[in-house]
């Protein structure tokens, strides 16, 4: 039950159009509260914590933020004209609730299998909810006065399409995941199939960080089974077709080049198709906003000499045609340089570790789907502001959970291949 709470509460977090007028939390937080309440008296009850690696790499990276931002909020309290102690305020409890709950997940006695069982209430639940939105944004369902479209983008639930994108980035892998992962054909395939509402959803959101994100998950996918094939023992004959292939490819494209390039309008209308409003007036306009929020966060963040000035938002309005109504201050909208502005190069730097090392968890413990999801969120944090989300961190914990259950017994696999890798070309004595 604490399980589907946990991915109850991380599915629900993106509904923010579901929470009650002047309220800022809604039911994914209390549920998300519940569950820390829950656990918290549960491993009081039976004393079962069992903090192992997984729960000292999550603990040292919130250890280590939590002082880069606490000396970051005694320079802004000083020295920034914009800070705001609502933003401060709200960023510093979001923090709190996302450290509160991965350091618990891990510090579980069967952490691993609780966040396996977990991540598949999250598929389950996840493709529940994207339907039921879907039904309301084609009007076979009424709910109300919610609106699920932005425009021409679905936002179902969410406060933007944005917010929508990154949920639907995070349920895809972890159901791949699960897919790619499990004992039994009809677990596969039900872990396969609780991937395509996800990516059917990012798509309707137009979203072009979504776009890259999925490209860039499944490219990383791809090269990671491609490894992972032609390091078996016995794929000799494999490697040779490959090799040929590796040789054959770049000879045929050379053959058809003049073809490729001949048509290299059609080629650029495709590509641009893919991304909102075709590549054209929207596409252009949110990329030079950006630009223009990501320099002046670096000057901002320079300004307190790469300490930060604490959480919270703190850029002034971007200048562009109505601006007025826009929140002040303003987020740089980019996870590295928020966190440049709120615990300067620290926090940075811890944010970089945690998400490169547990890559490289997942690279050795052999979970490529994880591997990529970490590469995702990466690939979606450089312009989006993701710390708060809750499947941010539900993914991180994820990997972090089973890499470092995983690990010990690919390392003792592969030390049986090493040794008996001699041995398997050995001929026997001739009497």
């Amino acid at each position: 039950m604490r399980d589907a709470i946990l991915a109850a509460g991380t599915v629900l977090a993106a509904a923010s159009t579901l929470r009650l007028p002047g309220l800022p939390v809604g039911a994914g937080e209390i549920l998300l509260v519940l569950w820390l309440v829950l656990s918290a008296a549960d491993m009081a009850a039976t004393r079962r914590a069992t903090p192992g690696p997984a729960f000292l790499r999550m603990a040292a990276f919130w250890i280590v933020l939590a002082f880069a931002l606490g000396f970051g909020a005694f320079l802004g309290i000083l020295f920034d004209p914009v800070v705001e102690q609502l933003g401060m305020s709200h960023d510093t409890m979001a923090y709190v609730l996302m450290a509160s709950i991965c350091c618990l997940a891990l510090a579980q006695a069967d952490h691993a299998a609780r966040m396996r069982r977990a991540a598949w209430f999250l598929a389950g639940l996840a493709n529940l909810g994207l339907a039921f939105q879907l039904a309301l944004g084609w009007h076979l369902v009424s709910a109300g006065g919610i609106d699920p479209w932005y425009w021409n983008r679905f936002r179902g639930w969410s406060e933007n399409p944005n917010q929508l994108a990154l949920y639907c980035a995070v349920f895809a892998a972890v159901a791949v995941h699960l897919g790619m992962t499990a004992g039994s054909r009809a677990a596969r395939i039900a872990g396969w199939t609780g991937a395509v509402l996800p990516l059917v959803v990012g798509r309707l959101t137009k979203s072009d960080t979504f776009l890259l994100t999925m490209l860039g998950l499944f490219g990383l996918l791809a090269v990671l089974r491609l490894r992972a094939w032609l390091a078996d023992p016995l794929a000799s004959g494999r490697r040779t077709a490959t090799v040929a292939l590796l040789l054959v490819v770049p000879l045929g494209l050379a053959s058809i080049m003049p073809y490729l390039w001949a048509d290299r309008s059609d080629a650029s209308a495709l590509a641009l198709s893919l991304a909102k409003d075709q590549g054209g007036e929207a596409t252009i306009r949110t990329a030079n906003l950006r630009l223009d929020l990501w320099r002046s966060a670096v000057r901002k963040g320079l300004e307190s000499a790469s300490f930060g000035f604490g959480p919270g938002p703190h850029l002034d309005r971007p200048n562009i045609p109505g601006s007025s109504s826009l929140p002040r201050p303003f987020e740089a909208h980019s996870t590295i340089l928020d966190l440049f502005l709120q615990g300067g190069i620290v926090a940075v730097g811890a944010f970089l570790w945690l998400n490169i090392s547990t890559m490289l968890l997942m690279f050795r413990a052999r979970l490529d789907v994880l591997a990529a999801l970490v590469g995702a969120i990466m690939i979606f944090g450089v312009s989006h502001f993701i710390l708060r989300h809750p499947i941010v961190w539900f993914g991180l914990v994820l990997c972090l959970a089973e890499g470092c259950a995983r690990l010990p017994a690919v390392a003792t696999r592969r030390r049986a291949a090493l040794r008996a890798g001699p041995q398997r070309g050995r001929r026997p004595c001739a009497a």
